[in-house]
């Protein structure tokens, strides 16, 4: 039988209040321990209908083994939950879900060779007798797709979407069930504004059909649109609760790190040079982006910027060979780059970071050691090609050090390390290979503020060596604050290149909207 979506209600004012009642979810006491690392130490939340309640941290922090607990996923070792008035211990998530708590997770978790209606309503399929009710099921599918006003087709598979579209996927299979609690782990770090706003105006909906909401974002600035209370979680133990109107970005990031945070971006010490390091005349492929022409100098730190589906990305992963342009030339210093595949370009020391990390970036069932050697495992090998584990635990403990990479040993498997330390992992693999030009798609997206810092001072020191970077990003702040130059893509084009220190937002989303007039691209 299938569950059929929230219906859709038209927000008003009312839907901003939460409602003043006893909590409709609440954790006491909550411990969970793995080994010898400890988690969730005492933890405590109490969660009402009608609210959105951000749950803050530093990777690392807990936050995401909470939500596992409050979602069936694990079983804490001490403490209870107590669910609408009653001690409840959820055995698995599918037991969660029938009680109404449905989770959004930040790593997305859909079927890739399934469409996108098989997998909003995978295990749920609507049946007529003993087959699946196909007509219906792309209608439901359809209906909750509608709510978030994207337009994906039922029928797609998902491995055809983008990262966004994926990420609008999970949000519909989520809606799909009529929770009564619904946790989001960083639900826009890969959508649009637009898209963003979308999802805001469904949760002011579902805030005021009753809904508990627990959102866990490191973008604190979203917040004041949306946010009720917020929770701050330290090194798996209980900081502070308050109302969001009662306190300040400011003072929430104090507590999140244990010290106060003046400056968002670190000094820039690096300084480009006149040498160019990479160069991109006319490089086109059909249908995706056409004609584009950059220069990358020694040192320098060049933003990619642009709305979504604007070729940055796309452009990118030509230059590195996973996918062939169709026509145009790269240099790199003075001589020809011929890239037929990502073994070449990284031959050639040409790295890049894509943002989707857990698809592309990290072999997720194999350990931290293993992942950082992963492009450079002759390193670590000895004469007849063996790796030399202890040198491959040396040089991973090196990064572990200096990239503040939280985990319990160098032989921890990845896939149970959060969001922000799998990114690490990912920057510490291609700083190992010692390439001399790096693409870093979204290197901080779903990252804390913390973490986010140590990795733009990472960047200016990169940049100080010698080393290009181009920085790929959808946060303007970021580009503005980390970049020497920024490439501007519209429609697949780079209609602008503009110097950071003499521009600002609203010129880059000038250009980034196609209303800007084309700059020389190598000014």
């Amino acid at each position: 039988m299938s569950v059929q979506p929230v219906p859709v209600l038209a927000p008003d004012a009312s839907a901003l209040r939460p409602r003043a009642e006893a909590p409709l979810m609440r954790l006491d006491g909550i411990c969970k321990r793995f080994l010898t690392v400890t988690a969730l130490a005492n933890v405590g939340l109490e969660l009402r209908r009608g609210e959105v309640h951000a749950l803050c941290g530093e990777n690392g922090a807990g936050k995401s083994t909470l939500m596992r607990v409050m979602s069936g996923q694990l079983q804490p070792d001490e403490g209870q939950l107590v669910f609408k008035g009653h001690t409840t211990r959820f055995a698995s998530s599918r037991d969660a879900e029938a009680a109404g708590i449905a989770m959004i997770h930040q790593e997305l978790n859909l079927v890739p060779h399934l469409s996108v209606a098989e997998n909003i309503y995978l295990a749920r399929e609507p049946r007529r007798g003993l087959f699946i009710d196909r007509a219906r099921l792309h209608a439901d599918a359809r209906k909750c797709l509608a709510r978030l006003g994207v337009a994906i087709e039922p029928t797609a598979i998902v491995r055809t979407l983008s990262v966004a579209q994926r990420q609008m996927v999970e949000i519909a299979k989520a809606l799909s069930i009529d929770a009564e609690v619904l946790i989001m782990d960083e639900p826009t770090s890969s959508l649009t504004e637009s898209e963003t706003g979308q999802l805001f105006t469904v949760i002011a909906e579902l805030k005021r059909a009753g809904v508990a909401i627990v959102y866990i974002t490191h973008r604190l600035d979203e917040m004041a649109r949306i946010v009720d209370r917020v929770t701050v979680l330290r090194d798996g133990r209980h900081v502070s609760t308050d109302d969001f109107a009662a306190t300040t970005t400011d003072e929430i990031v104090e507590r999140m790190v244990g010290r106060s945070l003046d400056e968002k971006f670190p000094p820039r010490t690096s300084r480009p040079t006149s040498e160019v390091l990479l160069s991109v005349c006319g490089l086109s492929r059909r249908g995706t982006f056409s004609d584009v022409s950059f220069e990358l100098r020694r040192g320098e730190i060049l933003g990619f910027s642009g709305l979504m589906g604007a070729g940055r990305t796309e452009v990118a992963r030509a230059i590195f060979g996973a996918d062939l342009p169709d026509a145009g030339t790269v240099r790199l210093g003075d001589k020809p780059l011929r890239v037929h595949s990502p073994r070449d370009a990284i031959r050639s020391g040409i790295a890049y970071l894509s943002e989707d990390r857990k698809g592309h970036g990290l072999a997720v069932d194999m350990t931290v050691a293993q992942n950082v050697s992963l492009a450079n495992s002759a390193a670590v090998a000895g004469p007849l090609g063996f790796i030399r584990f202890g040198q491959e635990d040396a040089v991973a403990q090196r990064y572990i050090d200096s990239l503040g990479i939280r985990t319990p040993s160098t032989r921890q498997i990845v896939r149970l390390l959060s969001g922000g330390n799998q990114q690490k992992i990912v920057i510490a693999k291609w700083l190992f290979r010692d390439s001399r030009v790096l693409f870093f798609d979204e290197p901080t997206r779903g990252i804390d503020v913390g973490a986010k810092y140590a990795i733009y001072r990472l960047l200016d020191e990169l940049a100080a060596q010698g080393i290009g970077v181009v920085l790929i990003s959808s946060e303007l702040p970021e580009i503005l604050g980390m970049t020497d130059r920024v490439a501007v893509f519209h429609a697949g084009r780079v209609s602008a290149m503009l110097d950071t220190r003499k521009t600002s937002q609203e010129e880059i989303m000038h250009h980034a909207s196609g209303r800007g007039a084309v700059t020389a691209c190598n000014s």
